[in-house]
């Protein structure tokens, strides 16, 4: 009987009515069916029943152990399970700034790339302009100069209109000299100039 009570209170104690209501039921009835066998001294009924007591609330208790175990079981598996789905998300978000990053990065590179070949083509185009950098299809405006005009020389005075004889084409005459020593014979032409025909 007393080895019954015992079993009792640890299955009560473990959670067997929670766990096990139906074997923990059956530890008390039979347990208070073997204080009533005593009482009415039948002490062999009373000693099996006080068994068959002891083995249902070894039962219970049995059976509560094992429920607790189950919930803790359940319970680290919820909590292994939360774990599990804040690090996916977690890495999900890791992946998702990593390829941010890779975009960013790549678009830097392409623009870098960009800005080396147009310098390049700058360079290429000054030189094929024989070392301007500017474009050939520009054409550079003269210099514009503030320094004064250069003074032009004075011009001769006009020259005296030639007679008419050159302008009819005759040759001039040569003005006759006063005769000094020697005179030259005239011309048959001008023998006749002194109004005889």
């Amino acid at each position: 009987m007393t080895q019954a009570q015992s079993q009792i209170q640890s299955a009560r104690d473990a959670g067997a009515q929670d766990y096990d209501p139906v074997d923990f039921g059956f530890a008390q009835d039979k347990f208070q069916q073997a204080q009533v066998a005593m009482a009415n001294g039948k002490y062999a009924q009373a000693s099996d029943l006080a068994d068959e007591s002891r083995a249902d609330a070894t039962l219970a208790r049995t059976k509560a152990l094992l429920g607790q175990a189950r919930g803790q079981i359940q319970s680290k598996t919820d909590a292994n399970r939360q774990l599990r789905a804040q690090n996916d998300e977690a890495q999900s978000e890791n992946d998702q700034h990593y390829q941010q990053q890779k975009t960013q990065l790549a678009a830097q590179m392409a623009a870098m790339q960009q800005a080396d070949n147009g310098q390049g083509n700058d360079q290429d185009n000054g030189q094929d302009n024989g070392g301007n950098p500017a474009s050939s299809s520009t054409t550079p405006a003269p210099p514009t100069s503030s320094a004064p005009l250069p003074q032009q020389a004075p011009m001769q005075q006009d020259m005296p209109a030639p007679s008419s004889s050159v302008l009819n084409g005759a040759p001039a005459q040569p003005q006759q000299q006063p005769a000094q020593g020697f005179q030259p014979t005239p011309a048959p032409g001008q023998q006749n100039q002194g109004g005889q025909p």
